[in-house]
């Protein structure tokens, strides 16, 4: 179990000729063992940055991003072995809003891959796909070529996939952007069921003010560039959603009254980015 620190990170964009982008200033945030963690703001506010810093696909400008195993603790310390991000890793985890699969292979092939990579035993990897396309609801679909599955079902696969890797920390990029409204909502059900079933941490990026209220046990709102933490909620509605209703749950007052206020929030924002456009 590992805890993730986003320690006063900072990332700025040298462009040739032109003006340097500060995508991101003095970001801070902590992500306890087993928190679902929603992040929300208007384009170019710097979400899918801070995620490939914590992703170690890039480098902050300053900062750095620090996990901490607490399940192994040296004697009498208060706090776990802690280390820092220099890259991508085995403990990190990415769910990408176009699958990024192998559409040739077959389902089972495409979650086995990483444990083959990595040289887990077949006999081992063959449970852990077995058990994993079970829970996410494609047994009867191993043979089949990624191809031949709908959008929804090719989003389960690259879910499976990560977790096959079983990653301390799992990072999504708009995982269900590319998504139609009823099946994205089942697919919203179905990342709550792995959340709880898999105790993993997870951040989630979403563009959606709907999305990020029902699965994030906290939201955090950023403002527009340079990208910064513009205000934290902590919500109920993602314990709500593993049993009841989802409709249920989005019609209630309370998730109506957070999900406009974080609507003007944003718009207020956007209108602040195209004035700064039109300047």
């Amino acid at each position: 179990m590992k805890a993730l620190t986003v320690e006063d990170v900072s990332m700025i964009f040298t462009v040739p000729g032109g003006e340097p982008v500060h995508a991101l200033q003095n970001i801070n945030l902590r992500l306890e063992p087993g928190e679902l963690v929603s992040v929300l703001g208007p384009s170019g506010c710097g979400k899918t940055t801070l995620l490939n810093i914590v992703a170690g696909f890039l480098s902050p400008t300053s900062g750095r991003i620090l996990l901490e195993d607490q399940e192994h603790k040296e004697p009498d310390a208060d706090v776990g072995v802690i280390s820092e991000v220099k890259g991508p890793g085995a403990d990190r985890g990415m769910v990408f809003q176009q699958g990024a699969l192998f559409e040739w292979m077959s389902v089972e092939k495409n979650v086995a891959f990483g444990p083959d990579v990595a040289g887990k035993p077949k006999k081992q990897t063959q449970e852990v796909v077995k058990n994993l396309l079970e829970t996410v609801g494609l047994k009867d679909f191993a043979k089949k070529p990624v191809y031949q599955l709908s959008g929804g079902m090719q989003q389960r696969v690259a879910l499976a996939r990560c977790l096959a890797n079983d990653p301390e920390v799992i990072l999504m990029d708009e995982p269900l952007g590319a998504l139609d409204a009823l099946t994205r909502e089942k697919m919203q059900g179905l990342m709550l069921q792995l959340w709880k079933k898999t105790a993993k941490t997870i951040i989630l990026i979403t563009h959606s003010v709907e999305e990020a209220l029902f699965l994030g046990e906290r939201l955090i709102v950023m403002a527009p560039r340079p990208g910064r933490i513009e205000k934290e909620y902590r919500l109920p509605f993602a314990d709500q959603g593993l049993t009841q209703s989802p409709r249920d749950i989005k019609a209630s007052p309370e998730f109506i009254e957070k999900r406009e206020e974080i609507l003007s929030m944003i718009w207020e924002m956007e209108e602040e980015i195209m004035g700064r456009a039109e300047a």
